[in-house]
């Protein structure tokens, strides 16, 4: 028998004390809203589960949206929950407390709705750990029509398949509408006399943006590969396209002000969804297309509205690329001239390299303490910066950090990635050439006071992304290329900071696997895999055995380069971005052609013809897409014909296609500089 909110506390009044931060687990901050379950005009009740601790769920943007949202109803509510560190899980599990609600300590099992966040991979397996402490069976299939329904949303569901059986369904795409037809078909389906799962599913199958994984059978090759993901079922659709708001909803305006130190503790505002810069290894800047901005008013009206309601002293204007927000300028200036005498703290993060973003950032942090300045470059040479589609200039990059040392910033953090495709050891070396040039620079400015931070992760090919098809570099390889620059990176004035391999190989397995990975998933679990995110944590060991008890290899996952022709896992689910597209920007990378913003140039991704009829609803000022039927003068370039998939003639290895120099970078669009591409049919 499940214990009661009112039980719940007597046991936690044992044990709180007890444990790490217990403010984690109480609940009851400012601007958290715990509505009377006994009010009988409620009519669902929807737990938002973040699968991490309090400190990075409890500042996560997507969760207080949807919890705001569902709250403005006045027939529903929502309450949150998080993952617990392991010393208040002992403590649940001893003595038998089922993890609850945040806002009135209602058990998991109480709930009607119990929705994940997935925002990445290292969460998976905190997500058994929480259906397990609410008392469910961990796969969707052994629940009944009694269990809460247990749903999922956020980027990690862009490739559903690894974590599908634990899922009655998952949103594909942006929540904010999606959540409430949810709850609506959820509500009608209790209303069945004899109601069963199966209908259930049937129901929120038929709601756009919405995958149910028990619908679909997954068929394999002989050679292990996917042969298809198909639909068992009417209802189904063959394939799910993602979900996009037409204009960009209210901003959260009463944020849950928390008892401890969380890791953004500062109001945000979103000014901005989507990217038109078409970073090829970016899987955000092809998942969040189109481009839809907020206008400056209501930023403004947000920002009085947060300092009243919450007591912030810092606000961060959030999107994927801050610069590229047409009225950026506007912002600031009048961010400052309103707040700027109260101390307002404004942070304007993803600022792209050069001097404008330096003039931004002088404006927002004058008369305060200036400490770090954050570039990220990805990659350290003009030719694999072209390689990648970030052509940012060498040159331009130190003319900027001259700028920021100049304005008084000692310390310039500027991130890389290895592992890009045709990379090579000086592409390597270049990181640390390029950060000595940097510190001299700052040093020439400020003299000793200059310091330079290196911070270096390994390329993880994504779904959806024009290197999906790439492998991930070997681990050795990896290592090698980190041992090479934590040699050369020695010396006072530069700290480097590298990304564990082992941690990023569980990272791309995860990412590319098929429904087969669920079997692992739930086995590393079993065998002590949890908060995969915290290195003290980490358990490569159990991954490992989970492999091995499967009869499975990481390797052929995660280090795999994959055909053009191949079905991947997530192939019956759409970012709204052709493949057509992504294979043509896949080969680009290799000849090193670089695309225009896409806000200057339309290259014809898809988008708008996936979403025409919302384009058509939409503000121009709003959508940053051209508008269907008009803005001739940005034409798709369809002049470059790409193979969809390589038979034995055309293969990398047989033609050398993939193993040349790519030249250096030249001007232009791609258009102008690259041959087209014979399409290549079997």
């Amino acid at each position: 028998m499940a214990l009661s909110p009112r039980q719940i506390t007597r046991a936690l009044d044992r044990v709180l004390h007890k444990v790490e931060q217990p403010a984690r687990y109480t609940g009851g901050e400012l601007n958290s809203i715990a509505k009377d379950w006994a009010d009988p005009s409620i009519r669902t009740k929807v737990a938002l589960a973040f699968p991490d601790i309090y400190e990075l769920g409890g500042s996560n943007l997507g969760l207080q949206v949807l919890y705001d949202r569902i709250n403005r109803r006045p027939d529903l509510l929502a309450e949150r929950v998080f993952c617990p560190w392991p010393d208040f899980e002992f403590y649940l599990r001893r003595d038998g407390i089922p993890l609850y609600g945040l806002e009135t300590r209602h058990p998991l099992g109480d709930f009607d709705i119990v929705g994940f966040s997935l925002p990445y991979e290292q969460l998976y397996t905190n997500v058994l750990t929480m259906l397990d402490l609410g008392g469910f069976p961990l796969r969707a299939a052994d629940r009944s029509a009694e269990h809460p329904l247990i749903i999922a949303g956020g980027s990690g569901c862009y490739n559903p398949e690894p974590m599908s059986a634990f899922f009655d369904a998952m949103v594909i795409g942006e929540g904010e509408e999606v959540i409430l037809e949810v709850i609506d078909a959820y509500e009608q389906w209790r209303q069945e006399p004899e109601r069963t799962r199966l209908q259930l599913w049937e129901q929120l199958a038929r709601i756009p943006g919405v995958y149910v994984p028990a619908l679909y059978t997954a068929s394999y090759a002989a050679d292990g590969t996917i042969a298809a993901v198909t639909p068992n079922h009417p209802a189904a659709p063959r394939e799910v396209l993602k979900r996009v708001m037409t204009v960009l909803p209210p901003p959260v305006i009463r944020f849950i002000v928390p008892y401890i130190n969380v890791v953004h503790n500062r109001a945000a505002i979103e000014i901005m969804r989507g990217c038109t810069r078409g970073c090829r290894f970016c899987q955000a800047g092809m998942i969040f297309r189109p481009v839809r901005e907020r206008p400056v008013d209501e930023v403004l009206q947000a920002v009085d509205d947060m300092i009243a309601n919450c007591g912030f002293e810092e606000v961060s204007f959030l999107s994927l690329s801050s610069s590229d927000y047409t009225y950026v300028a506007e912002l600031v200036r009048r961010t400052m001239e309103k707040h700027g005498a109260k101390r307002l703290s404004v942070g304007l993060p993803s600022l792209r390299i050069e001097s404008f973003s330096v003039d931004l950032m002088d404006l927002l942090e004058k008369g305060r303490r200036r400490s770090g300045f954050t570039f990220a470059p990805e990659a350290a040479t003009d030719r694999l910066r072209d390689v990648i589609n970030k052509p940012i200039a060498s040159a331009d990059l130190l003319a900027t950090a001259e700028e920021v040392y100049k304005r008084g910033w000692t310390t310039i953090k500027m991130y890389f990635m290895i592992g890009h495709p045709t990379q090579t050891l000086d592409d390597v070396q270049a990181i640390a050439d390029l950060a000595r040039e940097v510190l001299a620079v700052g040093r020439r400015v400020l003299g000793k006071k200059a310091n330079v931070r290196i911070g270096v992760s390994t390329l993880v090919p994504k779904p959806h992304t024009p290197f999906q098809w790439v492998p991930m570099e070997d681990e050795a390889v990896i290592r090698a290329q980190i041992e090479q620059l934590q040699r050369s990176l020695r010396g006072p004035g530069i700290h480097f900071s590298w990304n564990d391999p082992e941690e990023t190989l569980v990272e791309a397995f995860l990412t590319r696997g098929d429904r087969r990975m669920g079997d692992v998933i739930q086995r590393a679990w079993e065998l002590g895999a949890k908060l995969e995110g915290w290195g003290e944590y980490f358990n490569f060991g159990a991954w490992q055995q989970a492999f091995a008890d499967l009869g499975l290899d990481m390797d052929w996952y995660a280090r795999r380069a994959r055909p053009i022709d191949e079905v991947l896992p997530w192939e019956h689910i759409s970012a709204g971005v052709k493949k057509q597209f992504l294979a043509q920007e896949y080969v680009h990378a290799y000849q090193g052609g670089v695309v225009d913003d896409c806000r200057e140039h339309c290259f014809s991704c898809g988008i708008l013809g996936q979403f025409k009829e919302q384009r058509r609803e939409a503000p121009d000022e709003a959508w940053e897409c051209p508008p269907l039927g008009r803005g001739k003068a940005r034409q798709p370039v369809n002049a470059m014909p790409v193979p969809l998939y390589f038979n034995d003639d055309m293969s990398p290895e047989r033609t050398g296609q993939f193993d040349h120099r790519v030249p250096q970078r030249r001007e232009g669009t791609v258009s102008k500089r690259l041959q087209p591409i014979e399409l290549v049919q079997d």
